[in-house]
Protein backbone atom coordinates (compact mmCIF):
# COMPACT_ATOMS: atom_id res chain seq x y z
CA UNK A 1 0.00 0.00 0.00
CA UNK A 2 2.82 2.39 0.71
CA UNK A 3 3.96 1.54 -3.00
CA UNK A 4 1.04 2.80 -3.78
CA UNK A 5 0.94 5.95 -2.06
CA UNK A 6 4.41 6.74 -3.67
CA UNK A 7 3.20 5.99 -6.92
CA UNK A 8 0.10 8.24 -6.17
CA UNK A 9 2.55 11.38 -4.81
CA UNK A 10 5.34 11.04 -7.84
CA UNK A 11 1.69 11.37 -10.05
CA UNK A 12 0.97 14.41 -8.43
CA UNK A 13 4.44 15.98 -8.39
CA UNK A 14 3.42 18.76 -10.77
CA UNK A 15 0.57 20.06 -8.98
CA UNK A 16 2.06 19.67 -5.77
CA UNK A 17 4.93 21.79 -6.70
CA UNK A 18 2.91 24.31 -8.30
CA UNK A 19 0.83 24.41 -4.64
CA UNK A 20 3.44 24.13 -2.62
CA UNK A 21 5.55 26.88 -3.92
CA UNK A 22 2.55 29.37 -4.15
CA UNK A 23 1.65 28.87 -0.46
CA UNK A 24 5.55 29.11 0.44
CA UNK A 25 5.59 32.73 -1.29
CA UNK A 26 2.52 33.80 -0.06
CA UNK A 27 3.53 33.44 3.15
CA UNK A 28 7.21 33.68 2.63
CA UNK A 29 6.32 37.86 3.19
CA UNK A 30 6.43 37.35 7.04
CA UNK A 31 2.79 38.92 7.58
CA UNK A 32 0.89 35.90 8.71
CA UNK A 33 -2.50 35.18 6.38
CA UNK A 34 -3.16 38.92 5.43
CA UNK A 35 -5.50 39.61 2.94
CA UNK A 36 -2.43 39.76 0.26
CA UNK A 37 -1.47 36.32 1.18
CA UNK A 38 -5.04 34.55 1.04
CA UNK A 39 -5.40 36.30 -2.13
CA UNK A 40 -2.48 34.99 -3.19
CA UNK A 41 -3.22 31.47 -2.31
CA UNK A 42 -6.36 31.60 -3.43
CA UNK A 43 -4.96 32.50 -6.90
CA UNK A 44 -2.52 29.24 -6.51
CA UNK A 45 -5.21 27.08 -6.27
CA UNK A 46 -7.38 28.38 -8.63
CA UNK A 47 -4.28 27.85 -11.00
CA UNK A 48 -3.99 24.16 -9.61
CA UNK A 49 -7.70 23.87 -11.58
CA UNK A 50 -9.23 23.44 -8.16
CA UNK A 51 -12.33 25.97 -9.57
CA UNK A 52 -12.90 29.36 -7.92
CA UNK A 53 -15.84 28.01 -5.86
CA UNK A 54 -13.65 25.28 -4.13
CA UNK A 55 -10.76 27.52 -3.50
CA UNK A 56 -13.02 30.49 -2.35
CA UNK A 57 -14.34 27.80 0.45
CA UNK A 58 -10.77 26.84 1.41
CA UNK A 59 -10.00 30.11 1.42
CA UNK A 60 -12.96 31.19 3.72
CA UNK A 61 -11.72 27.85 6.20
CA UNK A 62 -8.05 29.30 6.30
CA UNK A 63 -9.51 32.65 7.17
CA UNK A 64 -11.62 31.22 9.84
CA UNK A 65 -9.31 28.63 10.98
CA UNK A 66 -5.91 30.96 11.24
CA UNK A 67 -7.26 34.57 11.26
CA UNK A 68 -4.56 36.94 10.21
CA UNK A 69 -2.27 34.99 12.27
CA UNK A 70 1.81 35.21 11.61
CA UNK A 71 1.78 32.40 13.58
CA UNK A 72 0.21 30.19 10.17
CA UNK A 73 3.28 27.86 9.28
CA UNK A 74 3.43 26.89 5.59
CA UNK A 75 3.10 23.26 6.98
CA UNK A 76 -0.29 24.09 8.69
CA UNK A 77 -1.75 25.69 5.56
CA UNK A 78 -0.79 22.37 3.78
CA UNK A 79 -2.04 20.10 6.52
CA UNK A 80 -5.82 22.09 6.76
CA UNK A 81 -5.79 22.18 3.45
CA UNK A 82 -5.30 18.66 2.41
CA UNK A 83 -7.81 17.80 4.82
CA UNK A 84 -10.31 19.73 3.59
CA UNK A 85 -9.55 18.58 0.73
CA UNK A 86 -10.18 14.88 1.76
CA UNK A 87 -13.36 15.98 2.85
CA UNK A 88 -14.89 17.25 -0.07
CA UNK A 89 -13.51 14.20 -2.11
CA UNK A 90 -15.18 11.43 0.75
CA UNK A 91 -18.05 13.85 0.59
CA UNK A 92 -18.63 12.21 -3.03
CA UNK A 93 -17.47 9.20 -2.67
CA UNK A 94 -19.93 5.97 -3.34
CA UNK A 95 -20.06 2.11 -3.11
CA UNK A 96 -18.84 0.35 -6.17
CA UNK A 97 -21.72 -0.92 -8.14
CA UNK A 98 -22.15 -4.54 -7.66
CA UNK A 99 -23.65 -7.05 -10.70
CA UNK A 100 -26.91 -9.09 -10.37
CA UNK A 101 -26.79 -12.31 -8.40
CA UNK A 102 -25.38 -14.68 -11.39
CA UNK A 103 -25.26 -12.39 -14.03
CA UNK A 104 -21.97 -10.17 -15.07
CA UNK A 105 -21.08 -7.03 -14.05
CA UNK A 106 -21.78 -4.26 -16.76
CA UNK A 107 -19.54 -1.47 -16.91
CA UNK A 108 -19.94 1.22 -19.77
CA UNK A 109 -17.35 3.49 -20.73
CA UNK A 110 -16.97 6.73 -21.86
CA UNK A 111 -15.15 10.06 -22.79
CA UNK A 112 -14.49 12.55 -25.37
CA UNK A 113 -11.98 12.06 -28.20
CA UNK A 114 -8.29 11.84 -26.99
CA UNK A 115 -8.34 11.13 -23.04
CA UNK A 116 -7.35 7.75 -23.40
CA UNK A 117 -10.41 5.57 -23.56
CA UNK A 118 -9.85 2.40 -25.16
CA UNK A 119 -6.55 2.10 -22.99
CA UNK A 120 -7.99 2.49 -19.93
CA UNK A 121 -10.47 -0.52 -20.73
CA UNK A 122 -7.21 -2.52 -21.36
CA UNK A 123 -6.16 -1.20 -17.62
CA UNK A 124 -9.14 -1.87 -15.99
CA UNK A 125 -9.61 -5.32 -17.94
CA UNK A 126 -6.31 -6.42 -16.03
CA UNK A 127 -7.21 -4.95 -12.67
CA UNK A 128 -10.41 -7.27 -12.64
CA UNK A 129 -8.47 -10.46 -14.14
CA UNK A 130 -5.97 -9.65 -11.51
CA UNK A 131 -8.62 -10.13 -9.42
CA UNK A 132 -9.77 -13.80 -10.61
CA UNK A 133 -13.02 -12.60 -12.54
CA UNK A 134 -13.05 -13.37 -16.66
CA UNK A 135 -13.58 -10.33 -18.58
CA UNK A 136 -15.55 -9.79 -22.12
CA UNK A 137 -14.41 -6.36 -23.63
CA UNK A 138 -17.07 -4.85 -26.17
CA UNK A 139 -16.29 -2.77 -28.49
CA UNK A 140 -19.38 -0.83 -29.05
CA UNK A 141 -16.78 2.19 -30.71
CA UNK A 142 -18.29 1.19 -34.11
CA UNK A 143 -17.04 4.22 -36.19
CA UNK A 144 -12.75 4.75 -35.75
CA UNK A 145 -11.65 1.86 -38.21
CA UNK A 146 -9.27 0.79 -35.85
CA UNK A 147 -11.11 1.20 -32.63
CA UNK A 148 -11.76 -2.82 -32.29
CA UNK A 149 -8.48 -3.85 -33.46
CA UNK A 150 -7.12 -1.60 -30.85
CA UNK A 151 -9.35 -2.93 -28.11
CA UNK A 152 -8.83 -6.58 -29.30
CA UNK A 153 -5.36 -5.86 -28.49
CA UNK A 154 -6.03 -4.74 -25.06
CA UNK A 155 -8.14 -8.24 -24.76
CA UNK A 156 -5.75 -10.19 -25.34
CA UNK A 157 -3.18 -8.19 -22.99
CA UNK A 158 -5.29 -8.32 -20.25
CA UNK A 159 -6.19 -11.83 -20.85
CA UNK A 160 -10.15 -10.70 -21.75
CA UNK A 161 -12.68 -12.03 -24.35
CA UNK A 162 -13.51 -9.58 -27.32
CA UNK A 163 -16.51 -9.23 -28.96
CA UNK A 164 -16.48 -6.63 -31.58
CA UNK A 165 -19.31 -5.45 -34.90
CA UNK A 166 -18.71 -4.50 -38.34
CA UNK A 167 -17.29 -0.65 -38.66
CA UNK A 168 -20.25 1.48 -39.01
CA UNK A 169 -23.27 -0.54 -37.27
CA UNK A 170 -25.22 -0.42 -34.43
CA UNK A 171 -22.95 0.30 -31.50
CA UNK A 172 -26.42 -0.59 -29.24
CA UNK A 173 -26.24 -3.35 -31.26
CA UNK A 174 -23.13 -4.80 -30.51
CA UNK A 175 -23.25 -3.74 -26.73
CA UNK A 176 -26.58 -5.66 -26.84
CA UNK A 177 -24.81 -8.75 -28.41
CA UNK A 178 -21.93 -8.54 -26.06
CA UNK A 179 -23.98 -8.90 -22.60
CA UNK A 180 -25.85 -12.03 -24.51
CA UNK A 181 -22.62 -13.42 -24.84
CA UNK A 182 -21.27 -12.87 -21.18
CA UNK A 183 -24.32 -13.95 -20.11
CA UNK A 184 -24.07 -16.99 -21.89
CA UNK A 185 -20.31 -17.60 -21.22
CA UNK A 186 -20.69 -16.97 -17.37
CA UNK A 187 -18.34 -13.77 -17.48
CA UNK A 188 -18.04 -11.88 -14.12
CA UNK A 189 -17.29 -8.38 -15.82
CA UNK A 190 -18.33 -7.06 -19.33
CA UNK A 191 -16.86 -3.39 -20.04
CA UNK A 192 -18.50 -1.77 -23.23
CA UNK A 193 -16.39 0.79 -25.16
CA UNK A 194 -18.00 3.45 -26.91
CA UNK A 195 -16.99 6.19 -29.52
CA UNK A 196 -15.26 8.82 -28.07
CA UNK A 197 -16.98 12.05 -29.19
CA UNK A 198 -17.38 15.61 -27.81
CA UNK A 199 -19.66 16.51 -25.17
CA UNK A 200 -21.66 19.12 -27.04
CA UNK A 201 -22.33 16.71 -30.09
CA UNK A 202 -25.99 16.29 -28.86
CA UNK A 203 -26.43 13.10 -31.82
CA UNK A 204 -23.74 11.22 -30.41
CA UNK A 205 -24.89 11.64 -27.19
CA UNK A 206 -27.81 10.00 -27.68
CA UNK A 207 -26.71 7.42 -29.18
CA UNK A 208 -24.83 6.65 -25.88
CA UNK A 209 -28.11 7.19 -23.76
CA UNK A 210 -29.51 4.62 -26.37
CA UNK A 211 -26.72 1.89 -25.91
CA UNK A 212 -27.31 2.46 -21.97
CA UNK A 213 -31.27 2.06 -22.89
CA UNK A 214 -30.27 -1.46 -24.70
CA UNK A 215 -28.28 -2.45 -21.73
CA UNK A 216 -30.81 -2.08 -19.49
CA UNK A 217 -33.32 -4.07 -21.93
CA UNK A 218 -31.07 -7.13 -21.99
CA UNK A 219 -29.77 -7.21 -18.31
CA UNK A 220 -32.21 -5.29 -14.98
CA UNK A 221 -30.27 -2.48 -13.90
CA UNK A 222 -27.46 -2.57 -16.62
CA UNK A 223 -24.98 -1.19 -16.80
CA UNK A 224 -24.04 -1.32 -13.37
CA UNK A 225 -21.30 1.42 -13.33
CA UNK A 226 -21.23 4.29 -15.86
CA UNK A 227 -17.78 5.69 -15.96
CA UNK A 228 -16.16 8.60 -18.18
CA UNK A 229 -12.57 8.88 -18.23
CA UNK A 230 -11.16 12.29 -18.28
CA UNK A 231 -7.77 13.64 -19.50
CA UNK A 232 -6.38 15.74 -15.97
CA UNK A 233 -4.74 18.22 -18.85
CA UNK A 234 -8.13 19.33 -19.71
CA UNK A 235 -8.22 21.17 -16.60
CA UNK A 236 -12.01 22.77 -16.36
CA UNK A 237 -13.22 22.08 -19.45
CA UNK A 238 -13.33 18.57 -17.87
CA UNK A 239 -15.59 19.91 -15.42
CA UNK A 240 -17.94 21.06 -18.63
CA UNK A 241 -17.61 17.40 -19.63
CA UNK A 242 -18.61 15.34 -16.64
CA UNK A 243 -21.53 18.03 -16.57
CA UNK A 244 -22.85 17.08 -19.70
CA UNK A 245 -22.18 13.40 -19.49
CA UNK A 246 -23.28 13.05 -15.89
CA UNK A 247 -26.70 14.51 -16.75
CA UNK A 248 -27.51 12.32 -20.24
CA UNK A 249 -26.48 9.16 -18.67
CA UNK A 250 -26.32 9.47 -14.65
CA UNK A 251 -22.27 8.94 -14.24
CA UNK A 252 -21.19 6.24 -11.17
CA UNK A 253 -17.88 7.73 -11.34
CA UNK A 254 -14.90 9.04 -13.46
CA UNK A 255 -11.29 7.83 -14.57
CA UNK A 256 -8.61 9.89 -14.73
CA UNK A 257 -5.64 9.85 -16.70
CA UNK A 258 -1.96 11.53 -17.82
CA UNK A 259 -2.23 12.75 -13.70
CA UNK A 260 1.18 11.99 -13.80
CA UNK A 261 2.15 14.72 -17.06
CA UNK A 262 -0.24 17.67 -15.25
CA UNK A 263 -0.07 20.44 -13.04
CA UNK A 264 -3.89 20.90 -13.04
CA UNK A 265 -4.77 17.46 -10.70
CA UNK A 266 -6.94 20.18 -9.01
CA UNK A 267 -9.70 19.30 -11.38
CA UNK A 268 -10.47 16.34 -9.43
CA UNK A 269 -11.72 18.27 -6.18
CA UNK A 270 -13.75 20.66 -8.21
CA UNK A 271 -16.08 17.85 -9.72
CA UNK A 272 -16.02 15.82 -6.59
CA UNK A 273 -17.01 19.29 -4.63
CA UNK A 274 -19.69 20.93 -7.55
CA UNK A 275 -21.21 17.62 -9.00
CA UNK A 276 -20.69 14.93 -6.33
CA UNK A 277 -19.15 12.38 -9.32
CA UNK A 278 -16.35 10.63 -7.33
CA UNK A 279 -13.08 9.49 -9.25
CA UNK A 280 -13.33 5.34 -9.14
CA UNK A 281 -9.56 5.19 -10.64
CA UNK A 282 -6.63 7.14 -11.52
CA UNK A 283 -4.15 6.86 -14.21
CA UNK A 284 -0.50 7.37 -13.76
CA UNK A 285 1.21 5.96 -16.76
CA UNK A 286 1.12 4.07 -19.65
CA UNK A 287 1.70 0.42 -19.03
CA UNK A 288 -1.06 -1.90 -18.50
CA UNK A 289 -1.16 -1.88 -14.55
CA UNK A 290 -0.27 1.64 -14.96
CA UNK A 291 -3.77 2.00 -13.26
CA UNK A 292 -5.03 2.04 -9.57
CA UNK A 293 -8.26 2.31 -7.55
CA UNK A 294 -8.56 6.15 -5.78
CA UNK A 295 -7.98 6.94 -2.45
CA UNK A 296 -9.18 10.52 -1.06
CA UNK A 297 -6.61 10.36 1.91
CA UNK A 298 -3.82 9.89 -0.39
CA UNK A 299 -5.03 12.42 -2.96
CA UNK A 300 -5.15 15.30 -0.56
CA UNK A 301 -1.80 14.61 1.20
CA UNK A 302 0.04 13.69 -2.55
CA UNK A 303 -1.49 17.24 -3.63
CA UNK A 304 -0.37 18.87 -0.76
CA UNK A 305 2.93 17.21 -0.27
CA UNK A 306 1.85 16.44 3.67
CA UNK A 307 4.65 13.49 4.65
CA UNK A 308 3.45 10.31 5.31
CA UNK A 309 0.91 7.79 4.15
CA UNK A 310 -2.46 8.35 5.37
CA UNK A 311 -3.40 5.49 7.96
CA UNK A 312 -5.62 3.36 5.47
CA UNK A 313 -2.53 2.18 3.52
CA UNK A 314 -0.24 2.62 5.88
Amino acid sequence: MRKRFSRLRDGLAKTRRAITEGIRGALGRGAGLDRAALDSIEETLIAADLGVETALHLIDGLRERFGASGAATEGGVREFLALEIEKALRAAERQGAQGEPGAPLVVMVAGVNGVGKTTTIGKLSRLHADEGRTVILAAADTFRAAASEQLSIWADRSDAQFVGGQLGGDAAAVAYDALDAAIARSADVLIVDTAGRLHTQKNLMQELVKVKRVLGKRLANAPHEVLLVIDANTGQNALSQASVFDEALGLTGLVLTKLDGTARGGIVVAIARELAIPVRFVGLGEAIDDIEPFDSAAFARGLLGVDGAPPETA
